[in-house]
């Protein structure tokens, strides 16, 4: 079952058709076409009923509506080595360009850079000069995206580069300019951004975003975004307690839980440092 990582990565790809082959060209320095737009195509990749074989996704990219398009794009989100990929991506390729009668290319992206030299690996098919080597965007070939101004033109590769590069030294100034830049987009797709940013983040990156959004020097883009800082200082309460071995009981577990007030739960979270007892803490 695919994983919510796995329907990220695909959910930018589609909800921004024209990245795929903006950074085939710009990242992985292949040749595309010039076309006036890329849209969303049949996933199926085989006339065939028995065996039926489907990518993550196909772009199609256009020159004008009522024309065959100049070119098509597989994309793979592949989050770990799968060998049965090295038999089927072939038949991807050659399913898509026999029915649609134009160039086709395979482009993989990849958090892991295991997984990025393993896809990048030449697939020989057995005959004599088809050799398949997939493109693949893995961590060290999307560009890390730190302004904010950047991130806007394009939110899904802002996210993307946090998704891929998330752990690394520039994870605070990504995050914080991918999520300075959700403010311009309507509301479940900003919730679902920042929560990609927030989870693919290291932890100490995360706690610093986190404090930049308490800060007050940040406007929180979703309902999730301040679900999210809710939820971290609700837990921060519970382990102060917890670690000063106060016991806690359910209606008041339950209480501290639901609270998404960040002035009572910061109040709370003072109080718990020296407080005898949980109903103490929550008592106003």
């Amino acid at each position: 079952m695919p994983s919510l990582t796995h329907d990220a990565l695909v959910t930018l790809f589609r909800n921004r058709p024209s990245l795929a082959p903006e950074l085939l060209r710009d990242s992985l320095h292949t040749p595309m076409p010039p076309f006036a737009r890329a849209r969303i195509g049949d996933v199926t990749l085989t006339e065939v009923v028995p065996t039926e074989y489907r990518a993550d996704l196909v772009l199609l990219l256009e020159d004008e509506a009522d024309l065959p398009p100049l070119a098509a794009i597989v994309v793979e989100a592949q989050l770990a080595r799968d060998a049965d990929k090295r038999w089927t991506w072939p038949v991807y390729l050659a399913g898509l360009r026999a029915r649609l009668r134009c160039d086709v290319a395979l482009l993989v992206v990849t958090p892991e850079s295991a997984v990025a030299a393993w896809a990048a690996t030449p697939i020989a098919t057995g005959h004599p000069g088809w050799v398949l080597v997939p493109l693949v965007l893995g961590p060290d070939a999307v560009p890390i995206v730190r302004d904010a101004a950047v991130a806007a033109l394009s939110p899904e590769l802002a996210v993307l580069s946090v998704m891929l590069r998330g752990h690394g030294e520039d994870a605070v100034a990504a995050g914080e300019a991918t999520l300075t830049a959700l403010r311009g987009l309507d509301g479940e797709r900003a919730k679902l951004y920042a929560d990609l940013v927030l989870a693919s983040v290291n932890e100490a990156a995360r706690a610093i975003l986190e404090a930049i959004m308490a800060s007050g020097n940040y406007e929180y883009q979703s309902d999730f975004a301040r679900r999210y800082v809710a939820e971290g200082r609700a837990h921060a309460v519970l382990a102060v307690l917890a670690e000063r071995r106060i016991p806690v009981p359910d209606e008041v577990r339950a209480q501290i839980a639901a609270c998404s007030d960040l002035p009572l739960l910061d109040r709370w979270l003072a109080r718990a440092v020296t407080a005898a007892s949980a109903g103490e803490v929550v008592r106003e």
